[in-house]
Order: C-alpha cells, then sequence, then structure tokens
C-alpha cells in the first residue's frame, strides 16, 4: 500500500467494497458527467467494478454512485454524477451535478478532474454539454461510446483529431464489452497531466453551436445513418393504434409468461420446503422449537421464497424489454397519455420505475421541474404494481382461476395478473390528474427527452444483473422484515398457551394434533387482534385470519402470503397447501362457510391494488417532500381508496354468481 499524493493510503483493490459511499480516502477524485442513456453508468460499473457504493448527497436526497478504481501503483475515487443534458439545470438531480462541478455542495468535494461521457451516434448533441464541462477549467478527459455502432451504421470519427480539436484527451470505449476499459484507466493515472483547451469553449449558445460544427468539421465526423430495422420496426410500435395494441399484447403476453413457465419452478421450490419442514418435524423435538422452525420460518418465509422464481421472471422479462429497446418506446406512446393529466413524459418515467418498487418511482421524480409535478406523481407512485405484490396475485389468483382455464389464447390467470397490473396503471394516471388539478396547474412545459435506441440485443450481463439486484432485494427482505414479522406472528399464533384439560373441556381431542392446532390458532392473541378490527373489514367478508394476514402487510405486502402460510402449515402441517381452500369461518354469522370465495378474493386483489402496505414508501416519501403532511395524505387517500373499491368489487363478484 503506497500512500497517494495527499499522503493518505489508498485500497489495493480494484474496485471498493468498503463501508461508505466514499472510498480510498484522500485519493483524487474523478467525476463522471454525462447526458442519461450516454454509456456513463456502463464506464463506472467498468471502471469501479460491481461493489461501488450508492448513498444520497450530503442534505440532499438525489442519490450518488461512488467506488475506486485501481491505476497502477494508486487508486482514484470515481463518482457517477447524476445524468444531464446542460449545465443548465431544470430539475433537482442536475442541479445537484452543476452544484458539485462547481464546489457549491457542501459536504461534497469539488472533483479534482472529469470523464466527460459522449455517445458517438448523437456527438453533435453532446458537444453542448462537453462546451459547458470544459468551461469549468477542471482537467479532462473525454470518454466516447458506441463507436462500435457509429461504425456499424456507416458513420464515422478520427478520435486522434477530436482530441486534439477539444484541446483534452479522448479515449473510445465500449464499455458493455469492456473495449478500452484498459486504456481508460491508464489515462486516469496521468489525470495530472491532461491537457487543457488552449481557447475555452464559448458560452453563447450561437458560438457555441459553430464551436460544435467546427470540431465536428476538423475530427471528420460523419453522422451514423438510420437503422433500417429500427425505422421499420417504429414505424408500427410508434403508430398511436397499432403501437397501442402491440403494447397490449406484449402485456398481455408478458404476464402469461410469467404463470406459465414460472408455475414449474415454484413447484419445486414449494417441495423443497416441504422436505425441509418434514425434516423438522422428524428430528426437532422441542415443540416450540419445532413450532417456530416449521411454522414461522418454513411455512411462513418459506412461502414467500417460493415466489422467487415469478420475481426473477418479472425482471428477466422487463431487463430484456429495456434492453432490447422497447420500454423507451412505451414511454412515448404513455407521454400522450401523460399529457390528459397535466404531467410530462418525466413522470412517466417516474412511474415506470415503480413497477420494480414505489421506492425508485417516487426517487425518479427528482427529474421533474415542478414541484408540484413530483407531489403528484409521488402520490400516484404507490398504484403502480409493484414486485411485492406479486406474490399475493399469484397466491390469490392461484385461488380464484383454475390454470387450465383459457381465454382464447391467453391463460386466464395471466390475463387476470395483466388485468390487475392495467388496473394500477389507469388508477395511477388518474389519481396524478386529480392532485395536478388540485395543484395549480399552470407553469410552462419544459422539454423532455427520451432517447429511442436501436433494436439491438440486450446484453446478458446486463440482463442477469438486474435479475440477481431483483432477487438480492427480495432475500434481504424476506430474511429481515419478513423473518421478524412471521417470528412476530407465529408467537400471536401460539400465545397463550392452553392447558389439555381446557381444550378437553371446549371438546376438542387431543390427541388429535390437528385440532389442538386449530384450536390454538382460533383462540390467540392474533386471531383476538383479527377479531378486533373485524368490524371494519366484515363488508368485505374477511376472516379474522385474512384480517391478520392485511395488518401484517402494513410492514411488507408479502407477509400476507407469510400470514397464510402460517395459518396454513398450522392447521395442517401434512398439507398445507390445500388449507386455503377449504378454510371455513369458524365463528360468527358465516360460520362453516368457505373463506375464499370468488367475491373474497376479488376484494381482497383490488385491496392490494390500492393500500399503501409499505413503510418504506411512506419513509421515503417523507424524505423526499420533508414534511409528514404528504406521507399522510398518501396513506389515508390509498387505504380509504382501497376499502372502497374493495367493497365494490366483492359486491359486483357476489351480483355475478361469485
Amino acid at each position: 500500500m503506497r500512500p497517494d499524493r495527499r499522503g493518505a493510503p489508498v485500497s489495493a483493490g480494484c474496485h471498493d467494497s468498503g463501508r461508505g459511499p466514499a472510498t480510498a480516502t484522500g485519493a483524487p477524485r474523478i467525476a463522471l458527467v454525462g447526458s442519461p442513456n450516454s454509456g456513463k453508468s456502463s464506464v463506472f460499473n467498468g471502471l469501479t467494478g460491481l461493489n461501488a457504493k450508492t448513498g444520497n448527497y450530503p442534505g440532499v436526497t438525489v442519490s450518488r454512485s461512488v467506488g475506486t478504481c485501481r491505476t497502477g501503483r494508486h487508486a482514484v475515487v470515481i463518482e457517477d454524477l447524476p445524468g444531464t443534458y446542460s449545465l443548465s439545470p431544470i430539475s433537482p438531480d442536475e442541479q445537484v451535478a452543476v452544484d458539485v462541478l462547481d464546489g457549491r455542495l457542501e459536504g461534497a468535494d469539488r472533483p479534482d478532474a472529469l470523464l466527460v461521457v459522449v455517445d458517438a451516434t448523437t456527438l453533435r448533441r453532446s458537444l453542448g454539454l462537453v462546451a459547458q464541462v470544459l468551461a469549468r477549467g477542471l482537467p479532462a478527459c473525454v470518454v466516447v461510446t458506441l463507436t462500435d455502432e457509429l461504425a456499424r451504421r456507416q458513420g464515422h470519427l478520427d478520435l486522434a483529431a477530436f482530441a486534439q480539436a477539444l484541446g483534452v484527451p479522448a479515449c473510445a470505449v465500449i464499455a458493455h464489452r469492456g473495449l478500452g476499459i484498459a486504456e481508460l484507466r491508464e489515462q486516469l493515472a496521468t489525470w495530472r497531466d491532461w491537457p487543457t483547451p488552449v481557447l475555452t469553449p464559448p458560452t453563447e449558445l450561437a458560438e457555441r453551436d459553430a464551436w460544435a460544427e467546427s470540431v465536428l468539421a476538423f475530427a471528420d465526423y460523419r453522422a451514423p445513418e438510420r437503422h433500417r430495422i429500427t425505422q421499420r420496426v417504429d414505424a408500427v410500435l410508434l403508430h398511436p393504434l397499432w403501437g397501442t395494441v402491440v403494447f397490449f399484447a406484449v402485456m398481455a403476453l408478458f404476464f402469461q409468461t410469467v404463470f406459465t413457465l414460472a408455475a414449474p419452478l415454484q413447484g419445486w421450490v414449494e417441495t423443497v420446503f416441504g422436505w425441509l419442514s418434514g425434516l423438522v418435524d422428524r428430528h426437532v423435538d422441542s415443540p416450540w422449537l419445532s413450532g417456530l422452525l416449521g411454522d414461522a420460518v418454513i411455512g411462513g418465509v418459506g412461502g414467500v421464497l417460493a415466489f422467487v422464481p415469478q420475481i426473477l421472471l418479472l425482471f428477466l422479462l422487463l431487463a430484456l424489454l429495456e434492453g432490447v429497446g422497447y420500454m423507451s418506446r412505451a414511454a412515448f406512446l404513455m407521454d400522450r397519455v401523460m399529457a390528459r393529466a397535466g404531467l410530462e413524459g418525466r413522470a412517466f418515467v417516474a412511474l415506470l420505475s415503480s413497477f420494480a418498487c414505489a421506492i425508485p418511482g417516487i426517487l425518479a421524480t427528482r427529474t421533474l421541474p415542478s414541484a408540484r409535478d413530483r407531489i403528484a406523481t409521488m402520490m400516484a407512485a404507490p398504484l403502480m404494481t409493484c414486485s411485492a405484490r406479486l406474490p399475493v396475485y399469484v397466491l390469490l389468483i392461484g385461488l380464484l382461476v383454475d390454470p387450465s382455464a383459457r381465454i382464447g389464447p391467453f391463460g386466464a390467470q395471466g390475463l387476470v395478473m395483466f388485468g390487475l397490473y392495467l388496473l394500477g396503471a389507469v388508477s395511477a394516471m388518474l389519481a396524478a390528474w386529480v392532485f395536478k388539478k388540485l395543484g395549480d396547474r399552470r407553469g410552462p412545459f419544459l422539454p423532455f427527452y427520451m432517447e429511442m435506441p436501436p433494436y439491438r440485443l440486450p446484453a446478458p450481463r446486463a440482463v442477469l444483473l438486474a435479475m440477481w439486484s431483483a432477487a438480492r432485494a427480495f432475500l434481504r427482505k424476506c430474511t429481515t422484515v419478513i423473518l421478524a414479522t412471521s417470528i412476530g406472528l407465529w408467537l400471536l399464533l401460539n400465545l397463550p398457551l392452553h392447558s389439555a384439560a381446557q381444550m378437553q373441556a371446549d371438546g376438542v381431542d387431543t390427541a388429535n394434533s390437528a385440532a389442538v392446532s386449530a384450536y390454538q390458532v382460533d383462540h390467540s392473541y392474533a386471531a383476538g387482534l383479527g377479531r378486533l378490527v373485524g368490524p371494519v373489514f366484515d363488508p368485505l367478508g374477511f376472516d379474522w385470519r385474512i384480517n391478520v394476514g392485511v395488518l401484517s402487510a402494513q410492514s411488507a405486502r408479502e407477509t400476507f402470503v407469510a400470514t397464510l402460510g402460517q395459518v396454513a402449515a398450522a392447521e395442517n402441517p401434512d398439507h398445507p397447501g390445500q388449507v386455503l381452500r377449504v378454510m371455513t369461518y369458524t365463528d360468527g354469522l358465516h360460520a362453516g362457510e368457505k373463506v375464499f370465495t370468488p367475491s373474497v378474493i376479488a376484494a381482497l386483489l383490488v385491496y392490494f391494488a390500492y393500500a399503501l402496505q409499505c413503510m418504506a414508501t411512506v419513509a421515503v416519501i417523507r424524505r423526499e417532500t420533508g414534511t409528514w403532511k404528504w406521507p399522510a395524505i398518501a396513506f389515508t387517500y390509498l387505504t380509504g381508496l382501497a376499502w372502497l373499491m374493495a367493497y365494490a368489487a366483492k359486491t359486483i363478484t357476489a351480483l355475478l354468481g361469485g
């Protein structure tokens, strides 16, 4: 380990796996600057590896990615600034990028040097940003990406002449294939010696355009030809009518695939957990420890983990659609719809991010220049169907719809899932429109840029990383929030203890373990809690066991599945999967009737489609808005809307014979 120029030791590794966003303390800091979709993040990953840290700027909720890159004997800290098309900011994240470059952000040092990432296929547009960055006077190197695509589409760029015209070093990098990364690292090692432009690029728009044209002419730049396949396909996919038809067909096929391909894998996972449960029964003598492991961990958490195949397949399909270039077309189609809600295309990008989780969707509202638009989009984002709802939907749709049922060429289960996602999207649009109407709709619409990349095969590594990131987040939740909730629920379901004499007095056959378990569950603290809130959920047809599941889902939606898994395992440990289909009310007016009727399942599906059952989302809205007012409004209106819509769904389904 050697000291760097400031006398501080640097890490010997080639990427950071440390404890915070800043690594190699005291090492020179080099910031990545570039427009969205220019390949900036791929360059960052190539330089720092995959263990770079993500955090927030001091006092600002805009995220930062920081990692350490080994350059010969030393290391440099690489910071990926928020993407921006210009250094004339119109949104919070763009303002942060400018403040960091100018050294105005307290707690974030001004970079020692800059890497300016530009897309070779859109170089003319990118030079405006390059001119603004070079005018800052910091040592800079321009990183040119997608040069392979430029050549493939009959374009041309003389890189040496380009660097000479700019007056700074320039490197060509094909980041997703790792080409040029080693050469870029060599450049980073000599950042102190980077030349600076003899003449600072002009700042006036007309003069800057003339400067850009002269640079392109000197570099013998020839813009790429239009991608013929992309042009032909876009004639259909971007058509107002046929593009919309294709969009709905793609989404229907999307959810059909989730059900069809994931079902066998889910069965294998359930078989594994059934085998583990059997091991616990055979080898753990302590009833309490056996119950904790068998019911809480295997019956509860294992019941949620059984949906990992659906989660992986969902994110695989999303990554493929994004990688091939289709998602930007979907955003283009939806921009018209967003305009009817009084919002702009950036809001759709934020809502689209909410398909994975509402939290990144809410964080994506930082790109919106209008505070009113940010609030309206935040209030709508929780309505987009996130991956946390997927286990609940799969469980309930499996109870409602026969797997063999089909509507035309599509399976009915997949179409019901698609309908729920569509319901969430439409409801989110209506909610955004309402909040926008309640706010001030006046104000200029600023230009919205959305890259339309040519259609290409997705990079396998990027697809696998997207799947792994989703699986890791899901597993982390299962081993923390859901595990803790499952243990708490297990205690509530097994306390207070009841003596054999008391059970015999109530007519329970104490020699029948299933009868004993059912009695214990029905007379537990959890049962008391479920019956306590009964008046709220009785109109929806919910049994006390469903009530407990709905309450537990406030910590994380997936715990609803864990709750029902524990109840099923406790009532019939040999065949827990059959319990829900035959579960009956234990008391009240409906005693002896089936719990999961079509109308009750419909009410549950709609309730979960609307309810804000994620405390992490509430906390993020609080952090983003700086007040408890908006999270309180979101929680109240979504909970009330969930109840009303669930009641309507139950009533309509019952009238239709459910």
